[in-house]
């Protein structure tokens, strides 16, 4: 199987299935003589950690790692780093009812068109069980762009029809949602709990950025800094839509008010989410995904069998009803790998200064967020 792979300096590969004994993350081109933190990766893992609250699905994965290779001493070597994470609480037996039928919303049946056979134990490489090896890779760079300066905030804006009003980051990590609005908690609950009695699941929007990005980072034309942050994005199960800075509310804008007008502090404002010409500008990169619904849900569901037969559904097993709270971590993840490869690039075409130092970005005085609700 392809397409398991991200990168170009920093490389990353994820590795095993849902149900399967392990699964891990290989990471080829991290910086040698770097101390890694440890404890800092066992945070971020836990922050996606399935069972972490009624909220969200309750299988019970300890997520601990095995670091394999790539440290001596505390410090990175120069060689691949290797992690595993060994599965702890798979109960395949679950999907034994829908071994030859296709989860509507899921990918079983685009792989097995593909493949012509596919792993119906919780979807194998198509489960969201595999973005645990993503947030590894991402706590590792999220460390060496802390070296350069470079900062990330993650959150959920909206659930359902919820949509949060006010944009207060040192909450996040105060409530089980992970929402940015603490006067919008329990109506998001409202929302997830509504959905799980019906046996449904809801979506979300995960919004999160990056601060002291420096200007210039990315390519012109097809390796564009917001191509590879939208590919990037697109890449975490579930994720069916994203938007830099102001996104599609500014097809409603006029050009006067879309502009970020620069100043000698800096810029104002930030609609273009800090992506110009395709390269970083300097503002905080400002990103949003669209999560749908998850797609397995206990409620009956017309599908086709593997003869494409007509056939009924109902999943059993245990679910997020609601991805996009544990999809923040992943995001934050996925935006830091996008990051560390293209610092790493702009380092190597241009010979900039050294790795550990800041860099310098333009200032940015807007105060307030971006959106101020639906």
């Amino acid at each position: 199987m392809t397409g398991s792979s991200f990168g170009t300096l920093f490389r990353v590969a994820t590795f095993g299935e849902s149900h399967g004994p392990a699964i891990g993350v290989v990471i080829d081109g991290c910086p040698a003589d770097f101390t890694l933190d440890i404890e800092h990766i066992n945070r971020e893992l836990e922050r996606r950690r399935p069972g972490q609250s009624p909220l969200v699905t309750q299988r019970k994965e300890s997520d601990e790692f095995e670091l394999l290779s790539g440290i001596f001493e505390g410090k990175t070597t120069g060689a691949p780093l290797a992690f595993l994470i060994r599965n702890q609480d798979v109960r395949s037996k679950d999907y034994e009812s829908i071994r030859d039928l296709f989860r509507p919303g899921h990918a079983d049946f685009t792989y097995y068109a593909k493949y012509g056979h596919r792993d119906y134990r919780g979807g194998g490489r198509s489960s969201a069980r595999e973005t645990a090896s993503r947030v590894i890779a991402g706590a590792v760079a999220k460390q060496l762009l802390a070296a350069a300066g470079i900062s990330f905030l993650g959150g959920v804006v909206q659930i359902g029809a919820v949509c949060a009003g006010s944009y207060q980051w040192d909450q996040v990590e105060q409530n089980e949602l992970r929402c940015v609005d603490p006067q919008k908690v329990d109506a998001m609950r409202g929302e997830i709990e509504a959905a799980r009695k019906l046996r449904d699941s809801v979506g979300g929007i995960v919004e999160v950025q990056a601060h002291g990005v420096m200007p210039g980072l990315g390519e012109p034309v097809f390796a564009r800094l917001d191509a590879l942050i939208g590919g990037a994005m697109f890449s975490i199960p579930a994720v069916k839509g994203v938007e830099i800075g102001a996104g599609f509310s500014s097809a409603a804008m006029h050009g006067s008010a879309m502009h970020d007008e620069m100043f000698t502090d800096g810029f104002h404002t930030n609609n273009h989410g800090g992506v110009l010409g395709g390269l970083s500008s300097g503002a905080p990169i400002v990103v949003r995904a669209v999560v749908k619904p998850t797609a397995s849900i206990a409620r009956e569901q017309r599908t086709l069998n593997r003869d494409l037969a007509a056939a009924g559904i109902e999943t059993k097993g245990r679910h997020d009803p609601c991805v996009a709270i544990r999809a923040v971590p992943v995001c934050e993840a996925m935006l830091a790998l996008v990051l560390i490869d293209v610092l790493l690039q702009h380092q190597a075409a241009l010979g900039m200064r050294g790795f550990y130092s800041s860099p310098q970005s333009i200032q940015y005085g807007m105060a307030k967020d971006l959106t101020d609700g639906c």
